[in-house]
C-alpha cells in the first residue's frame, strides 16, 4: 500500500465499484464490479498516470448511474506513480484510499526536511455520477483564473505530419483563417533534423533546411490573419539519434543503453544541467517567436523504478517557472494522447489532449467519461479527416462536427483537400461553436442514465436552466425498427418553448414507418 495515503470511510450501502482502464487511443474505459470482502487496488507504474489510469475510483449504492444513486469517489492530484484502492473488511468500515506510489528509498529525508503528499480529492453525490461531475467541475473551475474564451484550434499533425515547409503550410493557413480558426498550431517536425519519429528529439532549434528564415514568416502569416500561433514540443525525452544524446549520454535516465520506447529515451530532469538545458531551450523559443500556446507532449513511460517522484516534481517546477516568465503562454498537457490528465498537472496547464484518436465514434465514450472529472473547456476535441487516422473508420462530417462541438473544439485535417461544400459547413460549425461557447464551457453537463449500447444522450444546461444544447448519438444500428422516445436529462423547467436543430447536426433520416418522427420534445 502507499506509505502515506489518505483513507476515507464510506457507508456500508456503497457496494458497487466503478473505475477505469484503457490503452492508447482508447482511454477511460469504465469497469464495474461488486465490492466484496478484501481490497481492490489499482496501481500505475508508468512515471505518468498512463492510458490505464484508474482516474476516479467510485463506490456507490447498488445500480448507481449517471442520474441516480449515492456515489463516493476519490482522485489523486498527481502526475506520477499512484495507488487508488477500496477495502471492505469485517473489522472496520469500508474505505477509499489514494496516495503516491513510491519505490523503496525513492524519497529520503534528511533531518529537518519534510515530504508533502499529493492532494487527494474526494467528492460525494446523491444524484449519481452527474452529481459528482457537477461538483468536480465547480471545484476545478474555482482553482484557476477564468480562462479567456477557448479559441477554435487547427493543429497540423494529421494534416501534414512531417511534411513541413512554408510553401506546404501557407494554403492551410489561408484555409484555416477562412474557416474562422483562432489558433494555428504547428505540430511535430519543425526542429533540427526531424524528418520522422526516429531522430532529433532534444535538439530544440528550428531546422534551417525546412525553415531557412526561421518560423517568423509562418508566424507572421498566421498573425496577419488574426490567429494565434502554437508550437508542439516534447521536452522530457530525447532521441538516441540526436545531437543532445551524443553530447550528454550522462543526462539520460538509466544511461544511454536504457531500453527505448517509440525510439525515445527519457532525460533525467533531476540533473540540474539537463533541467537547465530544457528550460533555456524553451525560453529561447518563447523569447524569439510570438508563441501563444505550447502543446507539451510526452510519448513514453519512464521505465525506471525509483525516479518517478523526482521527475514529476521537476516537471511541475519547470512548468511553473515557464508560467511565471511567460504568463500569457497557454500550455496543453498531451501524453501520447490522454495519458496525463489529472488535477496535479492542472495547476500548470490550460488544456488537455483527451486522446490521440480523432475517430468520432471512439471519442463519444472517451469524452463522456473523461468529462466526469474535467470540464469540457479543458478537453481538446478535434474534427479529423473523413477516414480516421488511427482506426481507418470513415465518419460522416456532421457526426465528426457534433462530437467535437462538446469540448475545446478544433480541427486536425488538411482543409485544402475538403470539398467546397464541406468547407462551407465547417465555417458554419466554427461560427456556431463561437456563438455557443459560453454555454458549452460554462453550463452543467448532463448524460443519459445507464449505458445504452445503441444510443447516448448528453448535453449542457445553462446555469439559469433557460437554455440547453443536447446530442442524441447513434453508436450503432438500432435494435428496433420503431425507435422509442428519449427524455432529455435535466430538461429546462416547464417544458420547451423553442427547439432548434443545430447546424452541426444531420437532418433526421427518413424512416419507412410513419410512427417515427425524429427527436421527441424534452420533458
Amino acid at each position: 500500500m502507499s506509505p502515506l495515503g489518505v483513507v476515507l470511510p464510506v457507508p456500508a450501502q456503497a457496494t458497487e465499484l466503478l473505475d477505469f482502464a484503457g490503452l492508447w487511443a482508447y482511454e477511460r474505459k469504465p469497469q464495474r464490479t461488486s465490492m466484496r470482502q478484501g481490497i481492490w487496488s489499482r496501481e500505475t507504474r508508468h512515471g505518468r498516470p498512463g492510458h490505464d489510469d484508474p482516474f476516479l475510483m467510485m463506490l456507490g449504492t447498488p445500480g448507481f448511474s449517471f442520474r441516480a444513486g449515492e456515489v463516493w469517489a476519490t482522485h489523486l492530484a498527481w502526475s506520477g506513480d499512484k495507488q487508488l484502492w477500496a477495502e471492505r473488511s469485517t473489522l472496520g468500515p469500508t474505505v477509499l484510499g489514494a496516495g503516491e506510489l513510491l519505490a523503496p528509498g525513492e524519497v529520503r529525508l534528511a533531518p529537518g526536511e519534510s515530504y508533502e503528499t499529493p492532494w487527494t480529492v474526494a467528492v460525494w453525490s446523491s444524484e449519481g455520477i452527474d452529481g459528482l461531475s457537477a461538483r468536480l467541475h465547480e471545484y476545478v473551475r474555482s482553482l484557476r483564473a477564468p480562462l479567456k474564451p477557448r479559441p477554435m484550434v487547427l493543429n497540423t499533425w494529421e494534416a501534414v505530419y512531417f511534411d513541413q515547409s512554408l510553401e506546404r503550410l501557407m494554403p492551410l493557413v489561408s484555409a484555416a483563417a477562412s474557416a474562422g480558426v483562432e489558433r494555428f498550431v504547428l505540430d511535430d517536425g519543425w526542429f533540427l533534423g526531424r524528418t520522422d519519429d526516429r531522430r532529433a528529439l532534444g535538439d530544440w532549434t528550428v531546422d534551417p533546411t525546412r525553415w531557412p528564415d526561421g518560423l517568423t514568416p509562418l508566424i507572421e502569416a498566421v498573425r496577419s490573419r488574426s490567429m494565434e500561433f502554437g508550437l508542439w514540443l516534447e521536452p522530457e525525452v530525447v532521441s538516441p539519434d540526436s545531437q543532445l544524446a551524443r553530447a550528454h549520454p550522462d543526462w539520460i535516465l538509466g544511461g544511454p543503453d536504457a531500453p527505448t520506447w517509440r525510439h525515445q529515451l527519457v532525460l533525467d530532469l533531476s540533473i540540474p544541467a539537463a533541467y537547465d538545458y530544457v528550460l533555456k531551450s524553451i525560453a529561447a523559443l518563447l523569447t524569439e517567436y510570438d508563441i501563444a500556446f505550447i502543446k507539451w507532449d510526452h510519448n513514453r513511460d519512464l521505465l525506471q523504478e525509483g525516479k518517478t517522484h523526482g521527475q514529476t516534481t521537476a516537471l511541475y517546477r519547470m512548468l511553473a517557472t515557464l508560467k511565471q516568465r511567460f504568463p500569457e503562454v497557454e500550455i496543453e498537457s498531451c501524453a501520447s494522447g490522454g495519458a496525463r490528465i489529472d488535477l496535479g498537472i492542472l495547476e500548470h496547464v490550460d488544456r488537455f489532449w483527451t486522446s490521440d484518436t480523432n475517430d468520432a465514434l471512439e471519442r463519444q465514450q472517451i469524452q463522456r467519461f473523461t468529462s466526469i472529472l474535467m470540464p469540457p473547456e479543458l478537453l481538446g476535441s478535434h474534427v479529423g479527416a473523413p477516414t480516421a487516422h488511427i482506426t481507418g473508420r470513415q465518419g460522416d462530417l456532421s457526426f465528426r462536427l457534433a462530437t467535437s462541438l462538446f469540448g475545446h473544439a478544433g480541427i486536425e485535417w488538411d482543409l485544402t483537400t475538403a470539398p467546397p461544400d464541406d468547407q462551407t459547413r465547417i465555417a458554419e460549425w466554427v461560427a456556431e461553436y463561437k456563438n455557443r461557447r459560453a454555454l458549452l464551457h460554462g453550463g452543467t453537463i448532463v448524460r443519459s442514465d445507464g449505458d445504452d449500447p445503441v444510443r447516448l444522450v448528453h448535453g449542457v444546461v445553462a446555469s439559469d436552466k433557460q437554455t440547453a444544447i443536447y446530442a442524441l448519438v447513434n453508436l450503432r444500428a438500432p435494435e428496433a425498427a420503431i425507435l422509442h422516445r428519449y427524455v432529455f436529462p435535466a430538461s429546462i423547467p416547464h417544458g420547451v418553448t423553442r427547439c432548434a436543430r443545430s447546424s452541426s447536426a444531420p437532418r433526421p433520416a427518413r424512416s419507412r414507418t410513419p410512427h417515427h418522427r425524429g427527436w421527441p420534445p424534452a420533458r
